[in-house]
């Protein structure tokens, strides 16, 4: 089992769960090797930094930039690069940690 894979897992068994997030996409939020907390969410929305499954690949923290009743959610990186549209979100971020240090929060 992958960490992706191990990810979903938790989130569909306990509705949270813990990864960490490598890349520069998500600079200057989150920086790579940040430890991310996701939890399931009854409603996502533009602005939620999410883990889904957008062609058969999972993006582990892309944003949810627009909402469209017919196509889901379109996700893309912190650059303006678009994943494409989805409707499979597994949760968002609620908590992002680099070097012991809080550096991401939902309110």
């Amino acid at each position: 089992m992958n960490k992706y894979e191990r990810l979903k897992a938790d989130l569909e068994n306990s509705g949270k769960g813990k990864m960490k997030a490598f890349g520069s996409s998500m600079l200057p939020i989150l920086k790579s090797g940040t430890q991310l907390t996701f939890e399931k969410a009854a409603v996502y929305k533009p602005g939620d930094i999410v883990f889904c499954k957008i062609k058969g690949r999972y993006i582990d923290a892309h944003k949810i930039i627009k909402t469209d009743a017919h196509k889901g959610f379109l996700i893309a990186n912190n650059h303006g690069f678009e994943n494409g549209w989805t409707r499979i979100i597994y949760g968002r971020v609620i908590l992002g940690e680099y070097q012991q240090k809080v550096i991401y929060q939902v309110q």
